[in-house]
């Protein structure tokens, strides 16, 4: 079958940069609301729980009965904690059941086509989030928002139809640095930004304000800028497709099953969603951390994920890396159900950024690594999906074990959780054979096109 043509470098280049500047003002615009959530829960439920008949005051009854089933007490000062984090799980759950679709979409109709339109959600979301003076609205904003997010798993797609199957890694590496350059520095503007208030009935509104701002850009910059970078057959005049349009695609030598990787992914993430969600409430414990010393602690995290990203991330072959960051999550998962001291709770959080700089990543390379040109956005957004159902159950189940059975047992737990995801990584994934036979050729002196 024949190959699909390579990608100039200029082209490459060309594209990456949009992808990178786009990926940047969508995730920074993504991070401004994530330390707002307590106020904003908090600003809702002044505002809406003298009356029994609003959603807030129906969710708020769910979430104390729940709280009452555990036999250590829950501090009320977790309720907005625990109602930020429901949040946070309907809104994963929103993007598991839409990362398919949008990702048949991408393959179906182009990359292009499908990332405007997820573009169009995303507007209509923060809209919502300026408009947003009662929770329900807020809560249609989260909705919407989480429903229509496609663009991360699209960039992956685009960034894949540029790359070969050496450079993937490399590729996948700059979309990891979008994410650690924007929550380094994201959640910090959003917070700023909340203490200027512009409408009264809404406090918010300012952060939403400059977030819709940059969504709308990156739209506007995208529909001038990206190009397409995966054709589509195209009807003829007598109905039928034009075989021409698009060439054949390239039969992958596939090494890694979808299921296998997908199960790698969902295990990961179900365990480290819960470790983050969980990691507040124990430096609260432990050490009287609040919002400052929380944000601080996490921009260590992506300052260091950042620098490991541009440096170390990008050299190394996927397996490699994804191999790397579950060892790196399992020790930090043992160290924090013992850690006392604050030089111990920074020692964890190092190999936390280690982690977060090289896992996801890696597990997005070999995705697109055995899928084939006409089937690169489904598999990367069923890939998505499967994370995004183990973010959405994670914080839960882990926090809930917290609860129950304390720190020390919920993170050796969750240690032991993560020694099975290393069991799997190790014993279940190998090097794709197809760039292991174009490494070996590149080695005997042979030029190969990567598909």
């Amino acid at each position: 079958m024949s190959a699909e043509p390579p990608v100039t470098p200029a082209r490459r280049k060309q594209v990456l940069r949009v992808l990178f500047i786009s990926l940047l003002l969508d995730l920074i615009s993504f991070t401004f609301i994530l330390p707002l959530f307590p106020k904003l829960v908090e600003f809702y439920r002044n505002v809406e729980t003298q009356n029994s008949g609003t959603t807030m005051a129906r969710i708020l009854y769910a979430l104390n009965a729940y709280k009452n089933s555990f036999s250590k007490p829950i501090n009320d000062r977790y309720d907005i904690v625990l109602l930020g984090g429901a949040l946070g799980s309907l809104y994963s759950l929103c993007q598991a059941i839409a990362s398919p679709v949008i990702g048949i979409l991408s393959d179906r109709y182009g990359r292009r086509r499908a990332l405007l339109c997820s573009m169009m959600g995303n507007i209509a979301s923060v809209a919502l989030w300026c408009a947003a003076t009662d929770f329900r609205t807020f809560l249609a904003s989260r909705v919407v928002g989480g429903l229509s997010e496609g663009n991360v798993q699209i960039a992956m797609a685009i960034a894949t139809d540029i790359s070969s199957d050496e450079d993937r890694g490399k590729t996948m590496a700059m979309v990891g640095v979008c994410f650690s350059i924007a929550f380094t520095f994201g959640p910090a503007m959003g917070a700023a930004l909340a203490n200027v208030t512009s409408v009264a009935a809404n406090p918010f509104a300012t952060a939403a304000g400059v977030s819709l701002l940059l969504i709308v850009t990156e739209t506007v910059y995208l529909y001038f800028c990206l190009p397409e970078t995966h054709l589509v057959k195209k009807p003829t005049t007598n109905g039928h497709t034009s075989p021409e349009k698009k060439p054949a695609s390239v039969k992958r030598d596939r090494t890694n099953s979808h299921t296998i990787l997908n199960l790698t992914h969902f295990a990961f993430i179900l365990f480290f969603s819960g470790m983050e969600f969980s990691l507040p409430f124990m430096t609260y414990d432990l050490f009287s951390y609040g919002p400052k010393q929380s944000g601080q602690m996490l921009g260590y995290i992506g300052l260091v994920a950042s620098l490991l990203q541009g440096s170390v991330t990008r050299r190394m072959k996927p397996l490699q890396v994804v191999q790397l960051g579950v060892v790196s999550a399992a020790v930090a998962f043992l160290l924090l159900s013992k850690v006392e001291t604050e030089r111990g709770l920074y020692a964890a959080a190092t190999l936390l950024a280690v982690t977060s700089s090289t896992v996801v990543t890696g597990l997005n390379s070999l995705s697109s690594l055995e899928a084939g040109s006409e089937e690169r956005g489904e598999k990367l957004g069923n890939h998505r999906s499967f994370g995004q159902v183990g973010r959405a159950l994670g914080p839960l189940i882990f926090c809930s074990l917290y609860w129950w059975a304390g720190r020390d047992v919920a993170y050796m737990v969750g240690g032991a959780g993560m020694i099975g995801v290393c069991a799997l990584v190790f014993g279940g994934l190998k090097a794709p054979r197809g760039l292991q036979n174009k490494t070996a050729a590149k080695v005997d002196g042979s030029t190969v096109k990567a598909a």
